[in-house]
């Protein structure tokens, strides 16, 4: 086994050289950080290194601007889908930016100085079935109650906890319990390698077991033989390599013991004990009853896994009922967009460019344009489609509501807390969080936002501990976010952040050509659900539609059909009488601007012609006061009078 060194090459620390004396070295910019980096572009918790069996596997902690392993010519991005990856001699780690910016570790390996002497190797075979466990056995009650401790306990977490406190009830010469689990970490080229890790250490106190105080560190090179002999090994901190097993167990030195955890023919744990505190031998009994407890141990970790994983996918199928019932969407990740105007297919193009980026989307547009729509198809069409999409509209609960909705809170946070609630931030982990009418944010939450996004961490309110999410943030706005950062309601570098990606929906107005199509859309989705019999719509009855500007844009043309459907007669095509009045206001325009018959195009130019010319004759010629009232600079009326051949 190697130990760990590292060179910062880049950066504010650079020429910095950090030894690793630990199993996790945790890096970022943040002061609690093994490895501290002061760079704006690391984020608090950026990176881990941790110590396997085999070597060391690097980690990325869902940072902002993201980890790169540079390996020779290569360049391995950790991300969505790939978080984790075995270190190499050579490499460098690439924290935050692209090359030049962030900061950059060299990766070395030093040979290990450990100087181990085996003592005893108890094979899986003999584990559990030695003779010392017999009947009458001095040792046979401590162990009676040390498997008690560990099967009362179920989420994995805890069972972990329960195995070290019992072996060190076991072993009362012992002062540390380790238990070191394996993790599948990507070895590079596709595959995977099996890296051990050490997941919880306790330690002996005058009360009782209890949590370390600062890092302990575990002997590799016992995991490393327990692994590769598949067996229960005893050996000592020996000074020399001319001691025998007979000396060893007879001698007063420090010693080790590492019992293999399995499962049928699979070793995925390795439980290792310690005395540090005073020369001491462990003996073969000692290794004997860990291999007992190792036997029941083994099957409370893979019971507690199962029942982790039930639950996850309870709570998973729970979530996707919730928020996916109902919705007219497949799974597959199509979401239908209506339109065929030059406006709708610049915006399809934009969404194709961001949609399997890790950047926040700002989408903005008037009341009714679908801007949910939107968001929902950055999801479906991204990497993120299998998890979830939820949707949160930020100006339908008061403030104190709207954080608990946002980040959760604990149970007695406050007045009717009666029960933990997860936000929605954790419930979207892993998918995406629309952020609707996100003007109406308050300036507190906004704070909280910004460290969301920045982070990647949310506090529940009530709660002392941050916990780590992986959410992509789509967020839409009716309002004008620069005139409310310059009014002061909105924060300016929450504004930035959002506005990354910036995607503006265009009104209906803007883009007639899909009036026909959506209405069209709406006609078969309504006649389906009101099991009603309507051919479709007259020729005038689209053109009025087409002509009108919607003022209430999708949204208003989905209500109108909805009305037109209820009010038709069964097998009767949707004629003008049909429309609402305010719709048919443009069919008296029409009538008075003597517009012709003829394409869409001509008729709205027509109409718009009368117009012009009608605000002129009203002003008399006065181009300033007939664009004032038009609402059109003065610029834009001689660009339309140009258009149109008005002289």
């Amino acid at each position: 086994m190697s130990s760990l060194r590292l060179e910062v090459a880049t950066g504010s620390s650079a020429g910095r050289v950090f030894d690793a004396e630990l199993d996790v070295v945790r890096i970022g910019r943040g002061a609690s950080n093994d490895l501290v980096l002061s760079d704006a572009l690391v984020s608090s918790e950026h990176a881990r290194i941790v110590s396997s069996a085999d070597g060391f596997v690097l980690e990325d902690l869902d940072s902002t601007n993201g980890t790169w392993l540079l390996r020779g010519s290569e360049r391995h991005a950790l991300g969505e889908g790939r978080r984790v990856v075995a270190l190499q001699p050579g490499d460098r780690v690439l924290l935050g930016g692209l090359e030049g910016e962030g900061s950059e570790l060299r990766v070395a390996f030093s040979p290990d100085t450990e100087t181990l002497q085996v003592a005893l190797v108890r094979p899986l075979s003999e584990l559990g079935k030695s003779a010392p466990l017999a009947a009458g056995d001095d040792r046979l009650q401590l162990l009676v109650q040390a498997l008690r401790e560990v099967v009362t306990h179920e989420g994995v977490a805890d069972v972990v906890s329960g195995i070290a406190d019992a072996a060190l009830l076991l072993v009362p010469r012992a002062t540390h319990a380790t238990v070191v689990l394996r993790q599948e970490v990507e070895a590079g080229s596709g595959g995977k390698s099996a890296g051990f890790v050490p997941v919880i250490t306790r330690v002996r106190g005058p009360s009782g077991p209890r949590a370390p105080e600062g890092a302990v560190r575990v002997t590799r090179s016992i995991v490393r033989k327990v692994i590769s002999e598949r067996a229960a090994v005893l050996a000592a901190d020996a000074p020399s390599e001319t001691f025998s097993s007979e000396s060893l167990l007879g001698a007063s030195i420090r010693s080790t013991i590492g019992v293999p955890l399995w499962k049928d023919d699979d070793i995925w744990g390795v439980l290792q004990l310690d005395n540090r505190d005073a020369p001491a031998m462990f003996e073969a009994r000692d290794v004997d009853a860990l291999g007992a407890l190792a036997v029941s141990a083994s099957l409370a970790i893979a019971n507690a896994e199962l029942i982790q994983r039930l639950s996850l996918a309870r709570a998973e199928l729970k979530k996707e009922n919730q928020y996916l019932r109902g919705r007219e969407r497949a799974r597959s990740g199509e979401v239908q967009i209506i339109g065929q105007s030059k406006a709708m297919g610049e915006l399809l193009r934009q969404l194709d460019k961001v949609v399997d980026t890790r950047v926040s989307v700002l989408i903005e547009g008037e009341t009714g344009t679908g801007k949910e729509l939107i968001a929902s198809s950055v999801h479906y069409r991204s990497k993120r489609k299998d998890k979830l999409f939820v949707a949160q509209n930020c100006a339908a609960f008061p403030e104190n509501l709207l954080e608990s909705e946002l980040f959760g809170h604990k149970r007695g946070a406050f007045t009717g807390a009666t029960d933990e609630k997860k936000g929605l931030f954790e419930i979207a982990d892993g998918g995406t969080l629309f952020l609707d009418e996100l003007g109406e944010l308050p300036l507190s939450l906004q704070a909280k936002l910004l460290r969301a996004l920045q982070e990647g961490e949310i506090r529940p309110i009530g709660s002392t501990q941050s916990k780590q999410v992986n959410v992509r943030i789509v967020a839409a706005t009716n309002k004008n976010l620069e005139a409310e950062v310059k009014a002061g309601r909105f924060r300016e570098d929450l504004y930035y952040r959002l506005k990354v990606f910036p995607i503006r929906v265009p009104p209906l107005r803007e883009r007639r050509d899909d009036v026909a199509p959506l209405a069209v859309f709406f006609l078969q989705r309504y006649t389906r659900e009101m099991g009603k019999s309507v051919p479709g719509f007259a020729q005038e009855t689209l053109e009025i539609m087409s002509a009108y500007d919607f003022p209430g844009n999708v949204r208003e043309l989905e209500n109108e059909v909805q009305r037109l459907v209820i009010q038709a007669d069964e097998g009767a095509f949707l004629t003008p009488e049909l429309l609402s009045p305010r719709v048919r206001q443009i069919e008296t325009v029409l009538l008075s601007a003597g517009a012709a018959k003829g394409s869409l195009k001509e008729m709205v130019d027509q109409v718009e012609r009368h117009i012009l010319i009608e605000a002129l004759r009203e002003h008399g010629n006065n181009k300033t006061a007939a664009a004032k009232t038009l609402g059109i600079t003065r610029e834009g009326l001689h660009k339309k009078l140009k258009q149109l051949g008005v002289g």
